[in-house]
């Protein structure tokens, strides 16, 4: 079946319900007419009432558009849900990038066909690879195609076997967007690459480099920083090659959204994947960027390979020596700074020898993350064509290099350091919460969801292999700056004003130097009291009885010589507020005792008075 084009101005507004005959629709071959009514069928029902299961694989810019399609659904009044047996309709943004991933892909078409279920594809696999056989006979979008969705999702409703695969121009970055996570913003910055890696597929799907302009994302910005996004990723095919298509760079697009982030640091920045060819020539700006306090010191950089002949078989454009360049360069100008990479085992043509060279390097610069994968020959690309290293290799090699990557510990050392961390989610054990530091190290604490959205000081207690562990040391409102109602300065730095003296007291990460004596002689310490009731009290004033107690409590104690407590200790220099403050304070707790003491006085008087009249 050829492609529909899109017959639509493009001046239409997106997710306009258009008419059948523009939309360009396949009916069934084989309808089915009813002459009886199904009692169990409830028959047509009004367009946009039907719940729709959104399911995604593959990277983040996937789940951008997925968010995406399902906001438009959304403001249509589709439901969206994550149950598949509850929809009217399975929509599938699918990845093409390994073969299990496709496989994922047919197996879930199998259940939908199974349960008699309409369906829509959409993503890089029917981009990509448009005569599957797996999707004859289905609904298919492409991915330059979601603001399309709406239509589509309503004719496959119909009964109505929908295309839309041509390519027009990048999706508008202001559609209506539902985020799997309401505190992190995915935002795609540039499609495509330029690239031509012999065993990628995506570029099948992406294709050529197509770059935002900057005002459209520097607005984006604007936008999800006033939603309450407390997490921007930027997420492409390949962020490094940003702009090369509009004469622009990444550097530039940074530094211009850098701009509109809060001074508070309340919203970070995550710089997404780029390959080691397009960031070479801008490392130090690329450095300079990732030290700002507003900006996680992170970067994924694959390297696919330790031997040069095999990053020359596979077309990387650069060898390990400039990969090496990359990784030196930005440890070396970036305080605390962490990469994640990427390996393939058993490329076409890789010998022991190509292996071993893989080995060494991941030993030398121990990663902690590595993204390990064997290698999968994706259809149409030229590495599909070349001899194939035995699959019981690739798989040994996989596992030799696995048990090399357990056996670091990357984190250790980190016991006792207090850091801060950016809360956004809960984690699968659904009793910690996740945070990363300024490295985008994951810290995971015991803490109520309240504090979700906020960063907040944490002492590492134990670490392990893939993240560390913590406890909560500060309230969000006693770090982020600006936040308290009625002292800003409150949480303005690691120090009290006396110890500002302190080099580092005003560097974004927590103070690494030895403090002076009197940092460490005024100290106050609220022993055996629970953060967590300290937070419900702030965020719920006057609806926790128990929490506003414990909260006087705590607000009564006085400053003293630091002592050790059992429970978490609250020190003056990171935590209390100015003694005007106290003061206050301390007048609006005795004003509370008051009313509470009279309160109950006048209970007592109403016994007595209605006790007596009984008794007469």
């Amino acid at each position: 079946m050829e492609d529909i084009e899109d017959l639509v101005g493009a001046g239409a507004p997106p997710g306009l319900r258009l008419p059948v005959t523009a939309v360009g629709i396949k009916p069934k071959r084989k309808p089915k007419a009813r002459l009886v009514r199904d009692p169990v069928d409830p028959g047509p029902q009004v367009p946009g009432t039907q719940t729709i299961y959104v399911k995604t694989f593959g990277c983040s810019h996937n789940q951008s558009d997925s968010e995406y399609m399902a906001g438009q659904l959304s403001a249509f009044g589709y439901a969206v849900t994550e149950d598949p047996q509850q929809a009217d309709l399975w929509l599938i943004n699918t990845c093409t990038v390994k073969s299990p991933s496709q496989s994922a892909m047919t197996t879930l078409i199998s259940k939908c066909k199974t349960a008699k279920k309409p369906l829509v594809v959409a993503g890089c696999v029917p981009q990509g690879s448009r005569d599957l056989k797996e999707l004859e006979g289905i609904s298919i979008i492409g991915v330059q195609q979601i603001d399309r969705v709406v239509e589509v999702v309503e004719e496959t409703l119909k009964g109505h076997e929908v295309r839309l695969l041509s390519r027009k121009t990048l999706p508008s970055l202001d559609l209506p967007k539902v985020r799997k996570n309401k505190f992190i913003e995915i935002l795609p910055i540039n499609v495509g690459c330029l690239g031509a890696c012999t065993y990628c597929k995506t570029k099948h799907a992406r294709g050529h480099l197509g770059s935002y302009m900057v005002e459209s994302l520097v607005e984006r910005v604007r936008t999800v920083i006033s939603e309450g996004v407390k997490e921007i990723w930027l997420s492409s095919e390949d962020t490094g090659a940003y702009g090369r298509d509009i004469g622009t760079n990444l550097p530039l697009l940074l530094n211009a959204i850098i701009a509109e982030l809060p001074p508070d640091r309340s919203t970070m920045l995550r710089i997404g994947m780029t390959n080691p060819p397009y960031i070479l020539e801008h490392l130090k700006d690329i450095a300079k960027v990732l030290c700002h306090p507003c900006v996680y010191s992170f970067l994924h950089v694959p390297v696919q390979s330790g031997s040069d002949s095999v990053l020359t078989a596979m077309n990387r454009e650069y060898n390990v020596n400039e990969f090496r360049k990359v990784v030196d360069t930005l440890k070396e100008l970036v305080p605390g700074m962490q990469i994640a990479t990427d390996i393939i085992c058993g490329f076409p043509g890789e010998t022991d020898e190509d292996f071993a060279q893989t080995v060494s390097l991941i030993k030398e610069y121990q990663f902690a993350q590595v993204h390990i994968s064997q290698f999968y020959p994706r259809p149409g690309t030229p590495a599909a064509r070349l001899k194939k290293v035995p699959s019981t290799v690739v798989k040994n090699r996989s596992r030799e290099l696995t048990t090399v990557f357990e056996s670091f510990s990357p984190y250790q050392g980190m016991e006792g350091q207090i850091v801060r961390i950016w809360i956004t989610e809960i984690a699968t054990d659904g009793i910690h919460l996740v945070g990363h530091t300024k490295g985008y190290i994951q810290v995971l604490v015991v803490a109520p969801e309240s504090m979700l959205g906020t960063s907040v000081n944490s002492k590492i207690t134990s670490v392990g292999r893939w993240s560390a562990f913590g406890e909560v040391i500060d309230t969000p409102a006693m770090v982020n700056k600006g936040t308290h109602p009625e002292n800003p300065k409150v949480g303005s730095s690691l120090h009290s004003n006396s110890c500002n003296s302190c080099e580092c007291s005003r560097d974004p990460e927590p103070c690494q130097c030895r403090l002076p004596e009197s940092c460490v002689q005024q100290t106050c310490t609220a022993s055996h009291v629970d953060p967590i009731d300290i937070v419900m009290d702030r965020n719920h004033t006057g609806r926790n009885f128990i929490g506003s107690i414990q909260s006087l409590l705590v607000r009564k104690r006085s400053c003293g010589p630091e002592k050790k407590s059992e429970g978490n200790t609250f020190k003056s220099s990171n935590d209390h507020q100015t003694e005007g403050t106290r003061r206050k304070l301390v007048a609006v707790d005795y004003m509370l005792l008051s009313g509470m003491a009279l309160s109950f006085l006048t209970s007592v008087v109403l016994l007595i008075l209605i006790s007596s009249k009984m008794m007469s």
